[in-house]
């Protein structure tokens, strides 16, 4: 069954029948700025185009809460299947495929961080990293260590329901896939299927990020697309060459 996002005629792409890892995404906040397209083109590999909203590209500051990251057959994972995570990340397409690249994903488990950094070459890292939700107010903090340093401080205030998402909205968070380099620099696909989003508003009371920059891009400027969403359970398929 098609998941649906939003509005009916936007579908996953491609439903996700034999995942490979299933996991949660709870508590996800969306901070994006714009940025000139050519400033992160210069950061992509080459075969992979960033993907541009009204002429822009947007480059994202995700903190969220990572849980139950399960493979076939076997239970959710205890302890490493289950941590903050903040990641930074653009928009792209590979012939008009659309997905996700991150720049950089910190986490505070290092085992996780380590497997996933040398065998699907997504570049995870290691550090100090919290994130909660307290009433309407969410608190994330990451200070990296490994495999440089870096730092974030994210305060947000949640504000009530999207119900008619914008166009914008559906950009930033209709994806159904994401790209990695896998051996030798081929490019990889891996697509992902989720349920609908909630989306509300949200505002920032506090934001010293140092992540973004350390990923070598200019630091942000103008005012930031802030968004919430409770989460969504997530299945993830099998990466292939792009």
């Amino acid at each position: 069954m098609r998941r649906v996002l939003f509005v009916s005629h936007v579908v996953c792409p491609e439903p996700v029948k034999r995942p490979v890892m299933k996991q949660q995404w709870r508590d996800l906040a969306y901070i994006h700025w714009h940025y000139d397209p050519a400033v992160v083109q210069s950061l992509l590999p080459e075969g992979i185009e960033v993907d541009t909203f009204d002429g822009s590209a947007w480059v994202g500051l995700i903190p969220f809460s990572m849980r139950n990251i399960s493979f076939p057959f076997i239970p959710p994972v205890p302890y490493f299947g289950s941590f903050p995570e903040v990641n930074v990340r653009t928009y792209v397409k590979r012939n008009g495929v659309p997905g996700v690249w991150f720049f950089s994903l910190d986490v505070n488990r290092l085992i996780p961080a380590f497997v996933a950094r040398t065998t699907y070459f997504i570049p995870y890292c290691w550090g100090r990293a919290s994130h909660k939700k307290d009433d309407q107010h969410l608190h994330t903090t990451v200070k990296r260590r490994w495999p440089s340093r870096s730092s974030t401080q994210i305060e947000l205030t949640i504000g009530g329901e999207i119900n008619e998402p914008t166009d914008l909205a559906h950009f930033l968070s209709a994806r159904w896939g994401l790209y990695s380099k896998g051996f030798r620099g081929r490019l990889r696909y891996a697509p992902v299927d989720h349920e609908q989003w909630q989306l509300y508003e949200a505002n920032i009371v506090n934001l010293e990020d140092h992540l973004v920059t350390a990923a070598g891009l200019p630091a942000p400027t103008g005012e930031a697309h802030v968004m919430f969403s409770p989460g969504v359970l997530v299945r993830i398929g099998k990466p292939r060459k792009a």
